[in-house]
């Protein structure tokens, strides 16, 4: 008897969603596993997370306010860590949930598009975290007068350095989901540049809402997102004259 293809046989909606729950349970052991072996070198990276205050031409002094703030920095540290490093493996189990729904050629994209989603996430956090963290506290600080001290609550300082680095590594994705969308036909270039006026809108608007409350590290935010769209255009472009070809 021919055995048929496991794509080729319909899950029932109750075995979907069953699926779905062990696929996010296993990728939950993944980030509390690599979490608590993070934890062990949080000392560490805690250094690596300050070195964002040396080399800056205002001084700048943190302070500890509550007992508890090291050890839930250092926690916090090790969850963002454990997160980061599970990204491949989150990726490959979304991909093992919706590639029974894809074609033979769609599923061929899996690889590439894991490598490149994690190097990209990798890209604008470190893009972040080196030229656009530094940049924002020279602006801030410099804006104190010389009678005023820049004392500031780590926990507070933390907060507003890991949202810039996460959103830009999150917004970096941009044009990896814009290389699989062509891909498998659902993106155009010219829907893209249809749409350019209303995408910038759109960008600021969420840069307003991801950032911190301030206008210039929305634009900062902004800027980077509008060059990533033009190049999400041009990606989508090479591509989409390669498919027609």
């Amino acid at each position: 008897m021919k055995r048929t293809p496991l794509e080729e046989i319909e899950m029932p909606f109750l075995d979907h969603l069953e699926e779905l729950r062990w696929r996010i349970i296993r990728s939950l052991i993944s980030v509390f596993v690599l979490t608590v072996l993070v934890f062990i070198v949080s000392d560490y990276l805690l250094e690596l997370f300050l070195y964002s205050t040396e080399n800056l031409r205002y001084d700048i002094n943190l302070q500890a306010l509550k007992v508890q703030t090291i050890f839930i920095i250092k926690l916090e540290i090790a969850l963002i860590f454990g997160i980061v490093l599970s990204l491949p493996y989150i990726f490959y189990q979304i991909w093992a949930f919706i590639a029974p729904g894809l074609l033979h050629n769609e599923r061929k994209y899996v690889l590439p598009v894991i490598f490149f989603a994690t190097l990209s996430f990798l890209a604008g956090s470190s893009f972040a975290y080196f030229i656009i963290v530094p940049f924002a506290l020279e602006f801030f600080l410099s804006l104190s007068p010389p009678s005023v001290t820049n004392q500031i609550a780590i926990d507070f300082f933390f907060g507003f350095v890991v949202r810039i680095v996460i959103v830009f590594g999150i917004v970096f994705e941009l044009p990896v989901v814009s290389l699989l969308l062509t891909k498998i036909g659902i993106l155009t270039p010219q829907m893209l540049k249809k749409y350019r006026r209303y995408a910038i809108i759109t960008i600021f608007i969420g840069a307003a809402i991801l950032t911190p409350p301030d206008p210039t590290t929305q634009v900062m935010l902004g800027i980077p997102l509008i060059i990533l769209y033009e190049v999400t255009i041009w990606i989508s472009y090479v591509l989409y004259r390669k498919k027609q070809a």
